[in-house]
């Protein structure tokens, strides 16, 4: 099948909607799918050679972070001369609903749409602004993928219709034979704790760390964080005061890395706040055998089970979120069954299972289609 995906976000600064989509290509192409990809991309250093970049994008704040999106008469020529060249069984664009290389993809497409709705957000007034404006162009969509019940719930509620659940996928296998780092190992009396995401978005919740850690390290002296992400190193570690000794701010990570810090720690934080459609990194973290302490927000309440893989905490709390890690630490037994738990579940996400349950909607799509024209 020739297959065609609009990615709306730019392809230099990476992020979940961006490794789903090459993570899908990837695997479609490995089962013998002809894969075109279109995004927003300034260089052209270290693209896969299925991605057709159309130049750099602009910054936007969006639902609690910046969304770099690329618009206008120049990349609507782009769009249509890939469209046009690819000639494709079906279109599959990410993220419709925004002003962005998706938007004009659906625009200008004459082949049978798939799109994926990742977004999740309690209330969006520019949403319910543009809702009337979008829903036409929606139209021209056979059928519809939302990555959670959350971003199932955020599109029916803004734009009507319905769309199936099909979960964001994982390449479970790199983080289930990444060997354990001595960087990041702890020991009973010296226990690690892991956190990924970019420093200066609070959304994921490293203030709340901060200001659980001092009452964690008071409860268990010799325990050690470690921080990986994009940000100001200085600033956040002013949020941690003295704490900061205790703590390790790796920066950005390789996969490696992420992967090894992930098998490696005793506990993987994952504080975050709102504006989440599902957890990647849960599962990574689940699949590389972390147990995961996170927030209990409705989203990864549906990755752990509302505690079954993982503990959780309310929302925010920082006390409570300290608590959690301690009584953790202390019962290193219910840990190893929670992990054990959590690591068969995280085979449901392999992109193995994932990419056929997507296929399946693009053989939807083009019947849908088709028994369009025969009418």
């Amino acid at each position: 099948m020739k297959i065609g995906i609009a990615c709306p976000y730019s392809w230099d600064v990476p992020g979940g909607v961006q490794f789903h989509i090459r993570d899908l290509a990837s695997e479609l192409i490995r089962r013998g799918h002809d894969v075109r990809v279109i995004a927003p991309a300034e260089s052209f250093e270290g693209l896969p050679d299925f991605v057709t970049p159309t130049g750099s994008a602009v910054a936007i704040p969006y639902n609690g972070s910046v969304a770099r999106l690329s618009f206008g008469p120049r990349v609507n020529r782009q769009v249509r001369a890939w469209l046009r060249e690819g000639d494709f069984d079906v279109l599959h664009v990410h993220e419709p609903f925004i002003p962005s290389l998706s938007m004009l993809a659906l625009m200008s497409a004459d082949c049978p749409v798939v799109s994926t709705f990742h977004t999740a957000m309690d209330k969006s007034r520019a949403l319910e602004m543009a809702s009337p404006f979008v829903r036409p162009m929606l139209e021209k969509i056979q059928t519809r993928i939302a990555v959670s019940q959350e971003a199932r719930r955020t599109a029916v509620q803004y734009l009507g219709g319905d769309a199936f659940v099909v979960p964001n996928g994982v390449n479970t296998a790199a983080f289930e034979d990444a060997a354990r780092d001595k960087r990041f190992e702890g020991t009973a009396e010296h226990p690690t704790l892991g956190f990924l995401g970019r420093l200066d978005e609070p959304r994921k919740g490293l203030p709340v760390v901060a200001q659980a850690f001092h009452a964690i390290r008071d409860r268990v002296p010799g325990v050690r964080l470690f921080v990986a992400g994009r940000g100001d190193v200085v600033e956040a570690a002013e949020m941690f005061g003295d704490d900061a000794e205790a703590v390790t701010f790796l920066g950005a990570v390789t996969d490696d890395d992420k992967a090894a810090l992930l098998s490696s720690v005793d506990v993987y934080l994952a504080p975050n706040t709102g504006g989440e459609s599902f957890g990647i990194i849960l599962i990574e973290a689940m699949s590389a055998g972390s147990f995961v302490v996170a927030s209990d927000i409705p989203a990864f309440k549906a990755v752990l089970g509302s505690g079954t893989f993982g503990d959780q905490f309310p929302n925010e709390d920082y006390a409570a979120l300290a608590k959690t890690v301690v009584d953790a630490l202390r019962d290193p037994e219910r840990r190893a069954q929670t992990v054990a738990r959590a690591h068969t579940e995280a085979h449901r996400y392999d992109w193995a299972t994932v990419a056929s349950q997507v296929f399946a909607v693009y053989e939807t799509a083009i019947r849908i289609a088709q028994a369009g024209v025969d009418e």
